[in-house]
């Protein structure tokens, strides 16, 4: 039984409430929360697939979780059979954190599925972390689990997603990415694979390809030492986000389209960016996308 781990509520607005959560449109009013809350302001990353996954996602979902999870990254996932699990136990094995979003409640009567109770509980045990926007006296429907894909990609810097079939649901957590203006990864596979064919697609779409997990940290890599310094004290020297630091100050609040085209840097350059200051408490998400410095 889970009873240790009590349920903790984290309201919006909250100072441990996520940062990046507060960026996306439709952020949850609070969140159910069993386990180390502290990683909601982490790097997190969201890996997400198929629930049928071949023995080609399994071990091509080992390999990069491992090295995400080896570089710092908070790894996110659904707690579903195949590719999430997958995701959550590789974290594990290697020490890493993990958080699970949760379709229904997350006390014990209802985490799902059943089948991976126990690894929710290695979670815990673990000092990772179980959310929901439910609370447990809410009924689980099936829809719950679309909606709650909308939060696994608004924790996260990126979402990659590993084999899934034209209808799968980690396409809904790919394209709730792309709303939320977040990076999204895929791993490519064969052209004769139904599994294969939401990863291609989404590549053909644009997606970044990923043949190994460091196609996923050098995009990140610069803000990842950087979130380590802020965890020792050490303060940022990272020019992009100087720059908006310095455009906050000089102009009080500006609009995220604002900073991009005073300072000249892709869009994703200052998504990136933006995120990471608001981690740190250099700057304040303000709603409606506008920020100003702390």
């Amino acid at each position: 039984m889970l009873m240790d781990w009590p349920v903790i509520q984290v309201e919006v607005g909250k100072e441990n409430y996520s940062k990046l959560l507060l960026q996306i449109p439709d952020p949850p009013k609070r969140l159910y929360c069993r386990g180390n809350i502290s990683l909601l302001n982490n790097s997190c990353f969201a890996v997400v697939g198929t629930r049928k996954l071949t023995s080609y996602g399994k071990e091509t979902a080992q390999q990069i979780v491992r090295d995400l999870a080896n570089n710092e990254f908070t790894v996110v996932s659904g707690l579903a059979l195949g590719i999430d699990a997958v995701a959550h136990q590789t974290t594990l094995d290697c020490g890493g954190k993990t958080i699970a979003v949760l379709g229904g409640g997350v006390g014990d009567k209802n985490i799902a599925p059943r089948t991976n109770f126990t690894l929710a509980q290695s979670i815990l045990k673990n000092d990772g972390l179980l959310i929901s926007e439910y609370s447990d006296k809410e009924n689980i429907f099936a829809f719950n689990f679309a909606v709650r894909d909308r939060i696994i990609s608004g924790l996260s810097l990126g979402v990659l997603v590993i084999e899934a079939d034209e209808k799968s649901g980690a396409l809904i957590t790919a394209k709730c990415a792309l709303d939320q203006n977040r990076d999204v990864f895929a791993v490519p596979g064969s052209v004769l694979s139904p599994k294969s064919v939401g990863p291609n697609t989404l590549i053909q779409n644009g997606a970044k390809l990923v043949m190994n997990g460091y196609d996923i940290i050098n995009e990140y890599r610069e803000n990842l030492k950087l979130f380590s310094e802020k965890k020792s004290g050490v303060l940022t020297k990272n020019p992009t986000e100087k720059k908006i630091v310095d455009l906050l100050s000089e102009h009080g609040i500006l609009f995220v389209d604002d900073i991009i085209r005073r300072s000249g840097m892709e869009t994703s350059a200052v998504s990136v960016s933006l995120s990471m200051l608001e981690i740190r408490g250099a700057i304040k998400h303000l709603g409606n996308g506008k920020y100003r410095k702390i």
